[in-house]
């Protein structure tokens, strides 16, 4: 689907004609190309015009590029000249080749939508004999019916908006209902409640929709364009999205890849050993007791240490100095940053958890406390709301707000050692101090499986696309899980476990790292898609309790160890 003519198409009464050369529509509402014959009429050339289609054809011309259908490549081009603002390129493209986007079927029922036209876009979707037989041709399972019921939504919508209430009672009884007899109808009640809605604000308030004159009907469009077939409308942006995969796939197979910047078309991409960090910039001051965990701010600014010496440190990380140090009376086994880096929550052994503010180093609010030690915490979205970790089985997963107020009690499952929450605030994943990492839906509050292992787990956590988790466990491997099918798709081996909590975590550019601290000391470095070692090092003694990647930077990561130093 083009997106120019949406956004920023320079020249807009282009947008349903300009591409239509060479489509006619047959009987049955969908497109066939035809070919279009031209002349040569530079009379000054003695060439023919060799990007005249019948010129194709004459001259044998294969109809792929390289392997490529010349077709699909031809109409993707076009679309990209488009949405990069060349609209008369793409136009003389579209001339001279014989191809278009989409069809003129496809283009009208484009225009209908984006203008709110919605018995001209029905009829468009079913053809002009409607019965189901003719309009658009649809991808491969797609529904017409849902089609229709997402623009007889919008148009309810719009009705209630314009304050037409009658009108929208009319269109939720008469063809929204007829379209839900074998559906469970709980969509028709939240559909019919915003009847009761005081005026527009409040109607696109509590439908999580932004109005006519919003971005609603381009985002209806989009979905409607998923279920029309791409050989009469393509989807969004297709070159570009065929561009991401390129660069990604190179990226995922550059062993050594440590940079932010999107690898060159021009070349394949390849990063040297050299550029991967393997040498100690600086050891932090040694501070009291053993260290048992370091975070990296989301911002990557600061760098926070916790440990058995009864405090949290803040570091700097651009001068590396001591910032402050937050106090606790016992200590404290772990850390969260919230997703601003203006908060942490810090848990101790003595069943207290406290929320600070890290710019003041003021305690914003110490949690009633806990029967046993809390374990672990992390931060939903929001940065109001937060989870806690707990060993013990009353509060093992509890949800508060700054104010310290317990919103939600998970139930009385398991205890917890370690937690995570997904960054789009959809997963927590919770290890309990036997063998299983538990999985709960946070919108739904609901349990959603357990994932069972032979070994004690050591730790936990999820990468910042929500994609995949990391489980650590005692039997010396790290565990890489697809969150979509819960499967393991890759184990890094090398590091060794021990009794004691050892983190791992991910880092990198693209998060395509894998790190873990070692009960022999070293610290080690995976490459994540391949599963390949890519570096070792003694770090700490005896071990290496935690090793974490700077968010911000992919060239620095620090571990921490017994020996109450932290390298970085």
């Amino acid at each position: 689907m083009r997106t120019d003519y949406l956004d920023n198409d320079p020249h807009p009464s282009s947008s349903s004609s300009s591409y239509r050369a060479g489509w006619t529509s047959t009987s049955n509402g969908s497109s066939s190309r035809r070919n279009k014959t031209t002349e040569n009429g530079n009379s000054n050339s003695n060439n023919e015009n060799m990007y005249s289609s019948s010129v194709h054809l004459r001259s044998g011309v294969p109809p792929d590029y390289f392997g490529h259908n010349r077709e699909e490549i031809t109409r993707i081009l076009i679309q990209a000249l488009g949405d990069m603002g060349y609209s008369e390129a793409a136009q003389i493209v579209s001339q001279q080749s014989g191809y278009e986007v989409e069809s003129p079927d496809v283009a009208a029922f484009r225009a209908a939508v984006l203008e709110g036209k919605w018995d001209r876009a029905e009829k468009l979707l079913w053809g002009q004999g409607g019965g189901g037989r003719g309009g658009l041709v649809l991808a491969p399972g797609a529904d017409r019916n849902a089609m229709r019921f997402r623009l007889r939504q919008q148009k309810y919508l719009e009705l209630l908006e314009q304050g037409n209430r009658s009108k929208a009672l009319g269109v939720l009884r008469n063809e929204l209902t007829p379209l839900c007899h074998d559906s469970p109808s709980q969509i028709l009640s939240s559909l019919s409640r915003y009847l009761m809605c005081e005026d527009a604000n409040d109607l696109r308030n509590k439908a999580a929709w932004d109005g006519a004159q919003g971005l609603s009907r381009r985002l209806l469009l989009s979905q409607l364009s998923e279920c029309i077939s791409p050989s009469v409308m393509l989807p969004e942006k297709r070159l570009a999205v065929l561009l991401d995969d390129v660069k990604n796939n190179q990226i995922e197979k550059c062993l050594y890849h440590t940079t932010t910047d999107p690898p060159s078309l021009y070349a394949d991409h390849e990063c040297e050993r050299c550029q991967f960090p393997t040498d100690v910039m600086l050891e932090l001051d040694k501070q009291q007791g053993e260290l048992w965990q370091i975070r990296f701010s989301p911002n990557g600014e600061r760098l926070a240490t916790c440990g058995s010496g009864k405090g949290v440190c803040i570091w700097d990380t651009r001068t590396f100095h001591l910032v402050r140090v937050l106090g606790h009376d016992v200590e404290v086994s772990n850390i969260a940053w919230s997703p601003d880096s203006s908060m942490l929550v810090s848990c101790s052994m003595d069943g207290q958890a406290k929320v600070w503010n890290t710019q003041t180093g003021d305690l914003i609010k110490a949690l009633e406390k806990f029967g046993e030690p809390v374990s672990s915490a992390g931060w939903l979205p929001d940065g109001k709301t937060f989870v806690t970790g707990s060993l013990d089985k009353t509060k093992s997963l509890c949800e508060w707000d700054l104010s310290g107020s317990l919103l939600y009690n998970w139930t009385k499952r398991h205890r917890t050692e370690d937690l995570a929450v997904s960054a789009d605030g959809h997963w927590m994943v919770a290890m309990d101090d036997q063998c299983t990492v538990h999985v709960y839906n946070i919108p739904r509050r609901e349990y959603d499986g357990e994932l069972a292992h032979d070994s004690r787990l050591t730790s936990v956590s999820l990468s910042q696309d929500s994609k995949w988790m990391l489980v650590n466990t005692v039997e010396d491997e790290a565990l890489l899980y697809d969150m979509d099918t819960r499967e393991v798709v890759k184990k890094f081996k090398g590091h060794t476990g021990g009794e004691t909590i050892i983190r791992a975590g991910f880092g990198g550019a693209n998060e395509n790292f894998v790190i873990s601290g070692s009960e022999d000391g070293n610290v080690f470095v995976w490459n994540r898609t391949m599963g390949q070692l890519v570096h070792k090092k003694e770090a700490h003694t005896p071990r290496v309790n935690s090793a974490c990647w700077n968010p911000r930077d992919p060239g620095m990561y620090a571990t921490c160890g017994d020996e109450g130093r932290v390298k970085m």
